[in-house]
């Protein structure tokens, strides 16, 4: 049994539609990585699965029960960690966690415990007793997704957990995810971060206006846009159109200054060579010219037509992260 089966999924929300008729499988103990650009609709698909939202049609399962009609036997086997940290800044994070717990139908006792036990595997515990309005940003990520676990879910929902962390934050999460599918978890995660998929997930599926338009591994993925680019940093952004025009149709903007072409069948070297030399006829100044082998960022590229959603965070959070009732 899947841990997750999605058929004709639809969502509308009047005359927009979010979810346009995905189909989607998720193997038990797998991690999915779901890509897209933002309004893909990634988050609406995650709040459809976690019974938050209800389906305009077709239908979903987790665990083969349905999200809508078996939507309290849904919650008991899923978590849900949010684009948001849902926790509350009043209390200590040791608090935190033995509140959820009592609201997840635990035992004071077992509160408690799975507390204590949680708190020392997401390094809080020097914070525990600390109100958590004075914890950093990649400690109240932490703790959110502590309290995800207090009853050790089947299925994780995490909703771009890592947006907006540095990167000693974010490889801590990364570590917790791992170990979690270790241990049996499966994992559905959906993300900005382009090399976070390729990091983690098993499988990587990418949604674009409501949409699956690809699926496979990330180096599946990466094999749909060719062996190898050569990639150009200009000494100015002003220049970016400039070398645009000298590299033909071949040529993608990626960020202020880089442009990049693809290898499409040539002898590596020579394509090399022929960039450089258009890019010298044009009296265009170089920091850097090399080559190298595609990234998920190039897939973005070529199969939803623009730049991917990019490293950095988005200047406002997305609506607030909820975390399933139990």
């Amino acid at each position: 049994m899947p841990a997750v089966s999605v058929e004709g999924v639809e969502k509308h929300f009047g005359s927009t539609v979010a979810l346009a008729g995905v189909d989607l499988e998720v193997a038990q103990g797998e991690i999915l990585g779901l890509l897209g650009p933002n309004g893909a609709g990634k988050t609406t698909l995650v709040r459809v699965l976690s019974t938050l939202l209800p389906p305009t049609a077709g239908r979903a399962r987790i665990f083969g029960l349905d999200v809508v009609d078996e939507a309290p036997e849904v919650r008991r086997r899923i978590g849900l960690t949010g684009q948001q940290a849902a926790v509350d800044e009043i209390l200590t994070g040791r608090e935190n966690l033995r509140m959820f717990g009592e609201l997840f139908h635990l035992s004071v006792a077992g509160a408690r415990r799975r507390a204590d036990e949680l708190l020392e595997r997401f390094d809080l515990v020097e914070a525990a007793d600390r109100p958590a309005r004075t914890y950093s940003g990649g400690m109240r990520r932490r703790l959110d997704l502590a309290s995800s676990l207090l009853v050790r879910p089947q299925l994780l929902f995490l909703d771009e957990p890592t947006t907006g962390l540095d990167p000693r934050s974010r490889n801590a999460i990364w570590e917790v995810t791992r170990e979690l599918v270790d241990e049996g978890t499966t994992l559905l995660l959906t993300t900005q971060y382009l090399e976070e998929a390729d990091q983690l997930a098993d499988r990587i599926v990418v949604i674009d206006h409501g949409r699956l338009i690809a699926e496979g591994t990330g180096d599946d993925l990466k094999e749909q846009v060719g062996g190898q680019v050569v990639e150009v940093l200009l000494a100015s952004a002003h220049d970016r159109a400039a070398a645009m025009e000298a590299l033909g149709s071949a040529a993608h903007p990626v960020g202020e200054v880089r442009v990049q072409v693809g290898v499409d069948g040539h002898d590596a070297l020579t394509r090399v060579s022929e960039v450089a030399q258009a890019l010298d006829r044009a009296a265009l100044t170089v920091r850097d010219l090399g080559l190298r082998r595609p990234t998920l960022d190039d897939v973005f590229l070529q199969l939803t037509g623009g730049p991917p959603p990019g490293a950095e965070p988005p200047a406002a959070p997305s609506p607030n992260g909820q975390k399933a009732a139990r």
